[in-house]
């Protein structure tokens, strides 16, 4: 009787991959709702980066024109920073928590 099993150290076959596991991600309603969430998201980044820019000008020209810096300008470029920060742990996967306006409530200071 021959044993089929190769002896410690030497090459084994390659095994085709369990493709059952791909078929149910890419069958999952879960993972295409997870792209479409991202795909808003990103969007919302995009809009959040133009109003960081808004308020950073707007900041310097405060600063310009009093000499002082503006306290509602400075909360609410924290709550962006904030808000930022929230969107990229979602889009890289770190938390299933999806950022303002879905699961968060709109940051009121610095992250947690």
């Amino acid at each position: 009787m021959t044993d089929d099993t190769p002896p410690p150290g030497a090459e084994t076959p390659e095994r085709k991959p369990d493709d059952t596991a791909f078929k149910q991600h890419v069958k999952a309603r879960s993972t295409w709702l997870r792209l479409f969430f991202m795909l808003v998201i990103v969007v919302l980044y995009g809009v959040s980066r133009v109003v960081v820019g808004a308020v950073v000008v707007l900041q310097f020209f405060w600063l310009l024109f009093t000499g002082g810096t503006n306290a509602r300008l400075q909360q609410l470029g924290q709550a962006l920073a904030t808000y930022t920060y929230q969107i990229i742990l979602y889009l890289s996967f770190n938390t299933e928590q999806r950022p303002f306006p879905f699961d968060a409530d709109w940051p009121a200071g610095p992250p947690s």
